[in-house]
């Protein structure tokens, strides 16, 4: 492969910055900034770790525009709205990052993920691998040969064996797994009495969930604990699995930019300093950022 594209969750870290931070830095206009302060950091030094030459960071827009209510309204329903001063801070986000050189994408009918997917699939017909930045399980299912998932926070980065490792399946049986096992964060049924363990079981031996699905009855006759009432289950809730599936997939095909020229890392653009004043950066950050224009 030839040329790295880190592609970063940046809801993730925008909200890590909103609770980890104390609200006690404020902009122009007297309103919180704490959360883009924090995040601004958090780029700082992904930038100065990585030295990306291509970057873009992906923002979740709506909790409940996405396909995945279309198909079902409970999808995230369990969540409540998020303040509007996040929401404000999120802009601030989105501006720090294309100040800094990072393509910004976002979208009311595809989330993060799926940008970060269609980004992804878009930059491997021209020959790059992928850096996923986030610590969200989800993207194990992105994950190439060739492609790595970074937590900078806790300084670890897994290929597609650490996915195995990690979750007990291959990159390309993630959705299905969590399919199973649903996802209580974000509303996702999966088939109830259906553990990580027993779905990771279920997957090796059947490959995906349609042919687990399709021969369901032979699920009862594993050497796995259980496994009677696994059959039973899978029977039973064979349309959850299969809505949950369709919930679980990251999807290709988002409105992404098509040409690696488009997440090239920019030159720092020159309403950086306007922009740290206004938000009443101080002396440290300003000097990281003189130091990444200079360097």
């Amino acid at each position: 492969m030839g040329d790295t594209v880190h592609l970063v969750d940046g809801s993730l870290y925008v909200c890590r910055a909103w609770f980890a931070q104390v609200p006690d830095a404020h902009d122009a206009d007297g309103h919180p900034v704490h959360a883009v302060h924090g995040f601004a950091r958090f780029l700082l030094d992904l930038f100065e770790r990585a030295k990306p030459t291509h970057v873009a960071v992906a923002f979740d827009e709506s909790l409940n525009t996405s396909f995945r209510n279309a198909l079902y309204p409970a999808y995230k329903a369990n969540r409540p709205a998020a303040p509007a001063d996040l929401m404000r801070q999120f802009e601030g986000c989105k501006a720090i990052a294309r100040a800094l050189g990072a393509a910004v994408l976002s979208d009311d009918q595809y989330e993060a993920d799926d940008l970060i997917g269609s980004a992804l699939a878009r930059l491997r017909e021209a020959g790059f691998r992928g850096v996923i930045v986030s610590a969200d399980k989800d993207f194990g299912q992105l994950i190439g040969h060739a492609d790595e998932q970074w937590d900078p926070a806790r300084n670890q980065r897994w290929d597609s064996a650490g996915v195995k490792s990690r979750l007990g399946v291959h990159p390309h049986q993630v959705a299905d797994y969590l399919a199973l096992t649903g996802d209580a964060v974000d509303n996702i049924p999966g088939v109830p009495g259906i553990g990580a363990k027993t779905a990771a079981i279920l997957l090796h031996h059947f490959g995906t969930l349609d042919a687990l699905l399709s021969r369901a009855e032979e699920v009862a006759f594993l050497r796995a604990r259980g496994a009677a009432a696994a059959a039973m289950r899978l029977r039973e809730h064979a349309e959850l699995a299969r809505l949950s599936r369709a919930l679980t997939g990251i999807a290709l095909d988002a409105p992404v930019p098509a040409s690696a020229d488009d997440y090239r890392r920019k030159p720092l653009d020159a309403a950086i300093d306007d922009l740290l004043e206004r938000m009443r950066f101080g002396p440290l950050t300003r000097a990281r950022v003189r130091a990444l224009r200079e360097g």
